[in-house]
């Protein structure tokens, strides 16, 4: 028999959408929540448009490191309660930052193209699970976003195989190891949780 654990939805469940990792969650522990989040975000993204935009991802060696490092500008807004009335954008900018870049370096390296989109599709249906979790007031355990790397470890990962020269061998283990993390704790938390979730979302709805 499965037996899962509930985590509590959060005040904000903003936060739950930005699937930080653990260096953008360590970044924000040392700012203590005190950075607004939607700042740093769009610094980040759009420095990184611009280095995607020159062709940093067609490049070789350490350059391709930074968009990724660029994007880390909004690793400190992760402890933020993302209660301010625009803070909602910081996830989707997030969203567009990450698969532009994985997608910037896969076309760019010559990954096959089914590849690159298993891989974006791996990461963007954990995305939408956690959001109809989250809908479903079944939030996400908190291993999930540290198991499945983050936007910054995913983005960095991408960049090493860069530096090395191995996109493709990159692309296929990152493909692999998501979709089979993401599949199973989807389906081993959505089996278990039918009665625990309808009786969350009723309590929450009654709140």
């Amino acid at each position: 028999m499965v037996s899962v654990h509930m985590t509590p939805v959060p005040r904000s469940a903003v936060v739950a959408y930005r699937d930080d990792g653990m260096l953008s969650r360590a970044m924000g522990t040392m700012v203590a929540g005190q950075l607004p989040p939607l700042p740093p975000a769009v610094a980040g993204a759009f420095v990184t448009g611009v280095l995607l935009l020159v062709g940093i991802a067609g490049t070789d060696g350490l350059a391709v490191f930074a968009p990724a490092v660029a994007l880390l500008l909004a690793g400190p807004g992760s402890s933020h309660r993302h209660d301010g009335r625009l803070d909602w954008l910081v996830p989707p900018i997030l969203r567009l930052t990450e698969y532009g870049f994985v997608a910037c370096v896969g076309f760019a390296h010559d990954v096959p193209p089914l590849l690159t989109f298993a891989l974006l599709g791996a990461v963007v249906f954990h995305h939408y699970d956690t959001v109809y979790r989250v809908r479903q007031h079944v939030y996400p355990p908190l291993w999930l976003p540290l198991a499945g790397l983050g936007w910054d470890g995913r983005m960095l990962a991408v960049a090493v195989g860069g530096a090395l020269g191995l996109v493709t061998g990159m692309f296929a283990l990152l493909c692999l190891y998501l979709t089979g993390l993401f599949c199973w704790e989807s389906a081993t938390c959505w089996l278990a949780a039918p009665r625990s979730g309808v009786e969350a979302a009723d309590l929450g709805a009654g709140d």
